[in-house]
């Protein structure tokens, strides 16, 4: 009776933390793999915007919305219910940066699942945000709409004295806590999806893995190769929901719940409202009754 014998193998796995198709101008690096599939998530989701703009302006009497179309309009009202709780009214601006979060960083983290790698050394549609120069860059864009939306709707004096609060000794780690928002927005993106490529890989080299002559990591490297990336995909759906609330709770933290803009917003509704009552109240004259 002879038994099956476990052969041991050596793994290889070929992970290369920071390893990018790079490019040199004018004394600068330039991650050109990063930048071309960020260039396509873009044209990808500003297609989509466009494609779903047309097809809500179709007539809706012949028009079935279609599975993309529903997911696009519970996205958006979904950012619309958030920055309304957050700010006291839906601000246009921040429900549009949001929702373009959300899509271009899903587009961007769903990357990973296409099957896009020429070589070892060639990743055509690699993750664009498990670069920390992509998380970085979105993470400072955020902070500083913040600062600059926080000082429009307090004033300068009122926005930085919330650094004094509720102590003034506590201003430090209040200016700490303030650095620490960006950096720990982009480092929660990148880690997450920078993960999810360390397990695949890790996952691949369970085909070296075999119980005689049976190749067992081989069948065992695609089970696990799928059930992951439906996990990975649902990962990268939620850092997308992640990314995107955290812009709006800041947006919202930054302009005090956003009450002094939507007082403004009330009062000029209530500046035009006079001219309207003025013609309602027209037709509210009462008419001379007749006595017969």
């Amino acid at each position: 009776m002879s038994l099956a014998v476990v052969t041991p193998v050596a793994w290889e796995t070929d992970i290369q933390i920071g390893h990018h198709v790079q490019r040199e101008f004018l004394g600068m690096t330039f991650n050109m793999d990063t930048i071309w599939a960020m260039t396509i998530a873009g044209v990808i989701v500003v297609a989509l915007g466009f494609w779903a703009r047309r097809q809500l302006t179709r007539d809706p009497e012949n028009h079935v919305p279609t599975k993309l179309q529903l997911t696009w309009e519970f996205v958006v009202n979904e950012v619309n219910n958030q920055v309304s709780d957050n700010l006291g009214y839906a601000n246009k601006t921040i429900v549009a940066i949001a929702t373009a979060e959300f899509f271009f960083i899903l587009v961007c983290n769903w990357m990973e699942m296409v099957p896009s790698e020429i070589n070892e050394h060639i990743h055509f549609l690699p993750a664009p945000t498990a670069d920390t120069n992509l998380t970085y860059a979105m993470s400072a864009y955020v902070i500083v709409g913040v600062w600059i939306y926080g000082i429009r709707s307090q004033g300068a004096k009122a926005y930085f004295s919330h650094f004094l609060q509720p102590f003034p000794f506590l201003l430090p780690l209040n200016i700490i806590e303030e650095i620490t928002k960006p950096i720990s927005l982009a480092l929660r993106l990148f880690g997450n999806i920078f993960a999810g490529g360390i397990l695949l890989a890790l996952i691949s080299a369970l085909t070296a893995w075999t119980l005689g002559p049976a190749p067992v990591g081989g069948i065992l490297s695609i089970v696990f190769a799928v059930v992951w990336k439906l996990f990975d995909m649902a990962i990268g759906a939620i850092q997308a929901f992640i990314f995107a609330l955290l812009t709006v709770l800041y947006f919202g933290m930054a302009g005090g719940g956003g009450h002094a803009e939507h007082d403004e917003h009330d009062a000029h509704d209530e500046h035009e409202a006079p001219a309207d009552d003025v013609t309602s109240g027209d037709d509210r004259t009462p008419q001379p009754e007749l006595v017969g």
